[in-house]
């Protein structure tokens, strides 16, 4: 799974436009701030294209990180379509990651915003229309259920935070109490939403993110959650490893979605390449090695 996380300040020279080099025009750079952020959105989608166009026959979707696009404001939002247009050309998933979550009535209209419609006097309105997104479950089962709804409903799917792969996770979710550790609470509800929605070869659509940065938890995890597909952040520049994922896969060898941003996008960067060619490389190696490892 390619993540893209895009960096107005750190894209690829491609996208940015101006010389060879990817400098910006001199007349450019002290344009009013509609313009730069138009520009800016512009750039964005062009260095999401490319890189999907470079590392996406080898991924089978994009998790695109929403607030990289929304901090660039209404042009930040059109990139943001147009990216998810961009992975669907090319036959890929589209995971919207915005972590949503927050009362019954809010959390509708940020599952209509995501995977459906909202009516208006001028007619329907629709939403991203993605595959599937991620959903923070520490409001509760009624604050999910309009999200899993949602998702059921346009045959999409959702992922709530179980594990996170920052390392402050730690200190909430690895918190003892007198049962269990949140990420356990939070794994059993995962499970239960996701009852009645396995289909015919054993997986839900209601899923979780468990971090690769923990991989002593995964069993465990996996034990909780046996239906569930894993979404796992974390291999590369976080320190994670695909070896380390074993226990992931063994009920389904689709049981899991590794994920990757920056070891992939910034592979050029590091090896001081060109950067589609180094994206190409890294997600094949990345999909060769998660295959081996699910398929074994």
């Amino acid at each position: 799974m390619l993540g893209l996380d895009p960096d107005p300040g750190t894209l690829w020279p491609v996208a940015v436009g101006g010389d060879e080099a990817g400098e910006v025009p001199e007349g450019e750079r002290d344009a009013p701030a509609s313009r730069s952020a138009e520009r800016a959105a512009a750039a964005v989608e062009r260095h999401c294209r490319a890189a999907i166009e470079a590392a996406g026959r080898a991924c089978v979707g994009v998790k695109l990180q929403l607030a990289c696009f929304e901090r660039l404001g209404a042009p930040g939002w059109s990139a943001l379509e147009l990216a998810a247009h961009a992975a669907r050309e090319q036959g890929l998933l589209v995971i919207a990651d915005g972590k949503r979550g927050d009362v019954p009535a809010t959390a509708t209209a940020y599952a209509q915003a995501l995977v459906g419609t909202v009516a208006t006097p001028f007619g329907e309105v629709p939403g991203l229309g993605v595959d599937a997104f991620t959903a923070n479950p520490l409001l509760g089962v009624d604050a999910l259920a309009p999200l899993v709804e949602a998702a059921a409903s346009a045959r999409a799917g959702v992922f709530c935070l179980v594990r996170t792969s920052n390392p402050g996770a730690a200190a909430v979710q690895d918190r003892p109490s007198p049962d269990r550790p949140l990420h356990e609470v939070l794994a059993g509800m995962v499970h239960e939403l996701g009852r009645g929605t396995v289909g015919e070869h054993g997986l839900a659509s209601v899923g979780a993110v468990t971090g690769a940065t923990r991989p002593d938890l995964l069993a465990r995890l996996r034990q909780l959650m046996p239906h569930a597909v894993l979404l796992l952040p974390g291999i590369g520049a976080q320190g994670g490893t695909v070896d380390a994922l074993r226990p992931v896969f063994a009920h389904h060898p689709a049981g899991g979605l590794v994920t990757a941003s920056r070891s992939i996008v910034d592979a050029g960067r590091a090896a001081g390449g060109d950067p589609a060619s180094a994206a190409a490389h890294a997600a094949e190696e990345l999909r060769e090695r998660t295959w081996a490892l699910a398929s074994s």
